[in-house]
């Protein structure tokens, strides 16, 4: 593997309209960002992913974005912008910005001169079809968000354009080659800026299965989930390899992609020496128990599973390339919340998870609020909800013949909204996120679990977060932590998630991911302790004695 200035950093997402406001509006912004970075460098990260700041409609939070040149005013402006990515660089750290080009919003330039002139040059750059009322659709393909693909051109009767997500996110035409030039050029136009690379929404996606055609149905509804025709596009490779052979390769950015479905053997094309991404999110956990009848039919992931999934995930990525770990980002519930069970999210519990994710090989991703261990909300009422796909579901399991309060239960477990309340800085007014009503309700727990609480006190959730990142930077095992293999450890004893990293030394990492004492094996004597979530180790001879969510890492 080639080595990359990025290998041994830690990233860290910020969801801006959450983390830090300013201007007493409610809404964080980016002079919070900035007011923030010294923050960031005491945590130790190095790479800060932005979630969209893109002028808006915010009909989907941002990830609609009207002007691909300008900051929306909610968040700022450019000048601010340019002042964020200047004092981020003069910390060591790299600003990252969400790419979002399956698809723009219906207020861009390039889709009201498609409505103007369907059949000219911008009418190109989407899929507009010909269509009169009483037709079938050209596909039926369901959106992300729910209902058909298909929606009426704003000011036709006849003509119908594809929308994967939110009917107010017309999809771009890929196949188009004066489409992709255009993409490029504002990619290159960011990185001339100084930003150090994008994460990439949706990419996936960006390949249809063409002719449209219709897939067997899967609800009554008599539509698709559209992510069966993404197990049938071809050809998503190429579209990828132009785009990083015009952008990211030129600049040595650093480009990581939210890919979904991938084959195997695709791997190196995606994320190999010449890859067309620098990394790619491995959600091979977050899918599971997941049914796509819906979230009423899902269900929470147990350890076992959780163990089994990221030990796939690592041995597909062996010797090809680097995953980007999460436990949550903005598309998903509390980590700490999903994968521990109810009424076992104590500090141990949540260092446990955090340590277990982190310490695997790829690139570790931290969420804003993860390094303090919030949790879902657990008192949502349906009017508290923001989220378009939350609103979808509960209809749906309402549909599905759920009562209100079961709708209610199911989506509150799986809402993207539970990652988007605001950050708990301290237990003040406003969790010392606004001096104003903040956009989307806080958390109740907000005066329990804030960075205010825990910076600083030893054994808290913060704290040891910040050992985990300093011990992969330091000079004695931050070589076996970055490049060293992955290689499970006892993979049949329930329960317990344990793995080797190899390379310079060898270390054991091991967790008791349940509620009740066990006992491991060691494979030989252990030289150093090197971390422990506790304030104590039981062990005698060859065995340890594992308290409940006790995580232990040994030199070997």
């Amino acid at each position: 593997m080639q080595h990359k200035w990025w290998h041994g950093k830690t990233a860290y997402q910020i969801y801006p309209k959450s983390f830090c406001d300013t201007n007493g509006d409610g809404i964080g912004d980016l002079r919070g960002v900035i007011s923030k970075l010294d923050y960031l460098r005491e945590l130790g990260v190095e790479l800060v992913w932005l979630s969209p700041v893109y002028r808006s409609p915010l009909a989907d939070q941002g990830y609609d974005i009207s002007d691909y040149y300008s900051i929306d005013a909610r968040f700022g402006t450019m000048a601010d912008m340019d002042e964020l990515i200047e004092k981020a660089r003069e910390r060591g750290i790299s600003i990252v910005m969400d790419l979002v080009v399956n698809h723009c919003s219906d207020e861009h330039e390039w889709f009201r001169k498609a409505c103007e002139d369907p059949e000219g040059e911008y009418g190109q750059f989407f899929y507009i079809r010909d269509w009169h009322e009483g037709e079938p659709f050209p596909c039926n393909w369901r959106s992300y968000f729910g209902g058909p693909c298909w929606d009426l051109l704003p000011g036709h009767t006849d003509k119908i354009y594809f929308h994967a997500f939110h009917k107010k996110q017309p999809d771009l035409n890929w196949e188009n080659p004066a489409l992709r030039r255009e993409i490029y050029k504002m990619i290159n136009w960011w990185l001339d800026k100084g930003l150090g690379g994008f994460r990439i929404d949706a990419i996936i996606n960006i390949k249809k299965l063409l002719p449209f055609c219709d897939l067997p149905a899967d609800r009554d509804d008599g539509l698709c989930d559209i992510r069966a025709m993404l197990k049938r596009a071809e050809g998503l490779n190429v579209f990828l390899d132009e785009m990083a052979e015009a952008s990211f390769r030129k600049y040595d950015a650093f480009s990581v992609g939210e890919v979904f479905n991938e084959k195997t053997e695709d791997l190196p094309k995606i994320i190999g020496d010449r890859g067309c991404f620098s990394s790619m999110f491995d959600f091979s956990e977050h899918l599971l128990g997941l049914d796509r009848r819906g979230w009423h039919r899902s269900r929470l992931p147990t350890a076992e599973e959780y163990k089994r999934a990221a030990f796939a995930a690592q041995a597909r990525s062996a010797g090809v390339g680097f995953l980007s770990n999460i436990i949550e980002n903005h598309d998903e519930p509390r980590g700490v919340s999903h994968y521990l069970p109810e009424g076992e999210r104590s500090d141990a519990a949540k260092k446990l998870l955090g340590g277990l994710n982190f310490l695997l090989r790829g690139l570790p991703f931290l969420y804003q609020g993860q390094e303090i261990g919030m949790e879902n909300r657990t008192d949502w009422t349906l009017k508290d909800f923001d989220d378009i796909s939350t609103l979808d579901q509960y209809k749906v399991a309402l549909r599905a013949g759920c009562t209100e309060e079961e709708a209610l239960a199911a989506v509150s477990r799986f809402s993207r909204d539970n990652a988007r309340t605001p950050f708990q800085w301290d237990a003040g007014p406003g969790a010392g996120f606004t001096a104003g009503a903040p956009w989307l309700g806080l958390n109740e727990n907000y005066r329990e679990i804030n960075l205010a609480e825990q910076r600083g006190r030893e054994g808290s959730v913060y704290e040891f977060y910040r050992s985990l990142i300093t011990l992969r930077k330091s000079a004695d095992y931050g070589e076996t932590l970055v490049y060293g293999e992955c290689v499970p450890y006892l993979p049949e004893q329930k329960n317990l998630m344990a793995y080797f990293r190899r390379g310079e030394k060898t270390l054991l990492v091991a967790g008791n991911f349940q509620a009740e004492a066990q006992d491991m094996l060691l494979p030989s004597p252990a030289r150093t302790l090197v971390l422990n979530n506790l304030d104590e180790l039981s062990a005698e001879r060859d065995t340890v004695h594992l308290k409940p969510w006790q995580l232990v890492v040994f030199e070997l």
